[in-house]
């Protein structure tokens, strides 16, 4: 049973199925005919390629986990999966759920998960000790899963794709620094280099956040402009886009772990709703 359930946290559940969720959005937006079986099949491969590329970078950081007070009781650095078990759990994964978008889809769209996947597991993760750009290399597996979902069901990759891309690499940038200022002592004690500014959590951070944060709002009315989905979503995304920005400006005031914390629950809540809009708007 403690096996079992330290398999199931290699998979990094959540993280998994947050990033699975926004492909099926992707093939929402992008199918002729709504078909929620189809959806769930996207978002099923895309849990299994995401649950072996978090198995990458768990394998990799298993040393610098044990630094960190969020990552050390991971079944990694406590010994209960071994590396060598960790690759076989992370090997079947990925075959599995490239096999399954495959399959039931077509070849791009696997061909696009496997790019994610090595991009996240063999380049972004040993970045994080090497260059703050990790978090811009990350930024790029991390905006494909909607792209996927669209290229699930049209089979090729439109300009409406890399405006779904977009808005989600964009987001990012908010998301991520925000963690790293707020998991700042972590990260240090493991090396990591996350934060964009040599200073760490200042004014040039803060600055950063608030930019990438203002440049989603235009991206966000991007669905609009090419059909994708209608005025409510679009101004529903102005409208969380302005909301978020506020909370950036707060952060560039104050430079408090607090304002930091709000950021990061904020971007947890602005994705899925701007990503449900466009659905439902579509509908």
């Amino acid at each position: 049973m403690v096996k079992a359930r330290a398999y199931f946290q290699l998979l990094k559940f959540r993280l998994s199925l947050t990033v699975a969720f926004s492909s099926a959005i992707g093939y929402l937006l992008g199918a002729h005919e709504f078909s929620w079986s189809q959806a769930l099949l996207v978002m099923l491969g895309g849990l299994l390629v995401t649950g072996s590329a978090n198995i990458i970078n768990q394998v990799h950081e298993r040393e610098l986990d044990k630094m960190m007070t969020r990552t050390a009781k991971r079944p990694l650095p406590l010994g209960i999966i071994s590396p060598a078990e960790a690759w076989v759990f992370c090997v079947l994964l990925g075959v599995a759920g490239l096999g399954l978008l495959a399959y039931a889809f077509n070849p791009l769209t696997a061909a696009l998960s496997l790019l994610s996947l090595i991009l996240y597991g063999f380049i972004y993760t040993p970045l994080k000790t090497i260059s703050p750009v990790c978090v811009a290399v990350g930024a790029i597996p991390g905006g494909l899963p909607p792209l996927i979902g669209w290229v699930a069901a049209t089979g090729y990759i439109g300009v409406e794709a890399w405006v779904l891309f977009g808005i989600q690499f964009m987001w990012q940038f908010p998301h991520f620094w925000a963690i790293a200022w707020v998991a700042d002592e972590d990260y240090k004690r493991a090396g990591f280099k996350m934060l964009p500014s040599p200073g760490n959590r200042d004014i040039r951070t803060a600055f950063q956040i608030m930019t990438y944060t203002m440049l989603l709002i235009p991206l966000s009315l991007l669905p609009l402009e090419f059909n994708i989905s209608g005025r409510i979503s679009a101004l529903v995304a102005v409208v969380c886009g302005v909301l978020f920005l506020l909370l950036t400006i707060q952060l560039m005031r104050t430079r408090s772990r607090k304002a930091a914390l709000r950021i990061m629950f904020a971007s947890f809540l602005y994705l899925p709703i701007v990503q449900i809009a466009l659905v439902l708007d579509k509908i």
